[in-house]
């Protein structure tokens, strides 16, 4: 059995109470008339008068049961939610703190990907990062408070330096195959070229195609030099210069093609929210899973009983025990 306003007993308590000192006139002493002629004997008058105070609270009681709305769950019936897997893989190499698109590639990166998530509830989001080595920041979750926190907290310098955009993916892939869900997609995001790592990018692409992985790549950054913050100094913030255009285009394009999935170039931050725009038109495969949505509702039951009896209580007060009320 369940209940739907489990709170309401208590009104139907404050109720039962207040009705209470209604019947022994704790507040106000009414006299009590019998009819004319009537022999009764006093004790039994008190009797009666107690059997149907007692009467009238089990009527309360189904009162109160009745506002609590007991019901009971009598069918399952499946509904079809849409659902993708989706690996977000991002690039925390240090080249990722340019200020080319401001504030700087990786706060740019985060909070457009936020946004993205924030748009999909109803899908598996997980986190894998790399620099020179990866990590698996966040397994598949559809918890997408969590997974706002854990992309919020991101940052750069604790893997090492280098880029290694095979071993990424590879991971990413790794993290999608086990999943039940048709539809897996990563999301790969990186500013730079692969120079480390055991796997190369088109080889993790392989792996990705092989187990029907669409992989989009996302290759952010401006064809404009850019400064990356290395340190304070004497005379403030010192930075170090990096050559525009240094993304491999190629080769990301060359991945996403592979996997069927599709290569952009985000040289802005609204360039990159346009692209994420775009994936949202990924499509989606249902998945069935089960509701209780039929119920046999038995709070009129009570409801009809407990009125029925407080209905008789009344009509022997006022008809037959002369209570004036």
């Amino acid at each position: 059995m369940e209940f739907k306003t489990p709170l309401l007993l208590w009104f139907g308590v404050l109720t039962a109470l207040f009705w209470s000192f209604d019947y022994w006139k704790i507040f106000l002493r009414s006299p009590l008339y019998f009819p004319v002629g009537t022999n009764a004997n006093p004790w039994i008058k008190k009797s009666l008068r107690v059997i149907l105070f007692f009467v009238g609270l089990v009527g309360w009681a189904y009162l109160s049961y009745s506002l609590m709305q007991p019901r009971l769950p009598q069918k399952f019936t499946p509904s079809n939610i849409e659902v993708n897997d989706i690996i977000l893989c991002i690039d925390v190499s240090r080249s990722m703190l340019a200020e080319d698109i401001k504030p700087n590639r990786l706060e740019v990166a985060k909070n457009r990907i936020r946004d993205f998530v924030k748009l999909r509830p109803t899908d598996r989001i997980a986190v894998v990062i790399f620099s020179e080595k990866v990590f698996t920041l966040l397994p598949l979750t559809t918890d997408p408070a969590l997974v706002d926190q854990v992309l919020s907290e991101i940052s750069i310098g604790y893997l090492g330096s280098g880029t290694n955009i095979g071993d990424g993916l590879a991971l990413s892939v790794a993290r999608a195959v086990n999943s039940d869900t048709k539809n897996k997609v990563i999301i790969l995001l990186t500013d730079g070229v692969a120079n480390v790592g055991t796997m190369t990018p088109i080889q993790a692409a392989e792996e990705a195609k092989k187990y029907g992985i669409k992989v989009y790549t996302i290759g952010l950054g401006t064809d404009e030099d850019a400064k990356i913050p290395v340190g304070n100094g004497i005379f403030g913030t010192q930075y170090q210069l990096i050559p525009g255009g240094s993304i491999d285009y190629k080769t990301l394009k060359e991945m996403s093609d592979l996997t069927g999935g599709k290569f952009y170039p985000a040289k802005s931050n609204g360039a990159l929210r346009e692209i994420l725009d775009d994936i949202q038109n990924l499509e989606k495969t249902e998945i069935k899973v089960n509701h209780k949505i039929v119920y046999d509702e038995k709070f009129y039951h009570y409801l009809m009983i407990g009125v029925a009896i407080l209905f008789l209580v009344e009509l022997i007060r006022k008809l037959f025990m002369r209570d004036v009320v």
